[in-house]
């Protein structure tokens, strides 16, 4: 809670400096705000320092995130979702070395070929959708499996999906088509399962 808490107020300076500096039409329309705010103080030897701030904070969220979802990836090839090969664990590290390296294969072939804003707002919207399926998840447990208050995932699970859906159409029509060859893979995949007992 206190780093949520400090993470709130930044966030919420930033957002009231960047407003009172830019104004609401000159943020919306600026394609590097922070670095703008910066340059128009007057502060000449700012704009780099948050250029380099940027690409800090930038790294660091891309480094959470293929952490979390080399993890999602070792739990979905463990339930034959994924190649199994990628459910390898390191022996002496303890990690999923096979879907981390994976993973970082796509991220770079991704920032390499596509334009980086319009992966970022896909991303954004898939993890909003992970959240969103979380906070679900949350409801159904039980009190002695932690469950937190009712009105915390409900109110978890309608953030997310306001702020998914606040997002540019491109990324939100990218992020269902990517969901919908998802759940038909994974029909094939249970129908392809169901019909191999039944002839057995």
């Amino acid at each position: 809670p206190i780093a949520l808490g400090i993470t709130l107020v930044v966030y919420a300076l930033v957002a009231v400096a960047a407003l009172a500096v830019l104004g609401p039409d000159r943020l919306a329309a600026s394609e590097a705000p922070l670095a703008q705010m910066a340059a128009d103080v007057g502060a000449s030897w700012l704009p780099p320092l948050v250029r380099v701030g940027a690409v800090v904070a930038a790294v660091g969220s891309l480094l959470a995130l293929i952490l979390g979802v080399s993890r999602t990836t070792l739990a979905m090839a463990r339930d034959r979702h994924l190649p199994t090969a990628l459910a390898a664990v390191h022996p002496r590290f303890g990690v999923p070395h096979r879907a981390e390296l994976a993973i970082g294969v796509v991220v770079a072939i991704l920032a390499a070929t596509t334009d980086i804003r319009g992966a970022i707002g896909f991303s954004s919207f898939a993890v909003l959708v992970y959240y969103a399926v979380a906070n679900a998840s949350a409801w159904t447990l039980s009190p002695d499996e932690g469950r937190p208050p009712r009105l915390i995932p409900i109110v978890g699970m309608l953030g997310c999906g306001v702020v998914a859906f606040a997002l540019p159409a491109a990324s939100i029509l990218a992020g269902l088509v990517v969901f919908a060859v998802g759940v038909a893979a994974y029909r094939i995949g249970r129908y392809r399962e169901r019909a191999a007992a039944a002839a057995r």
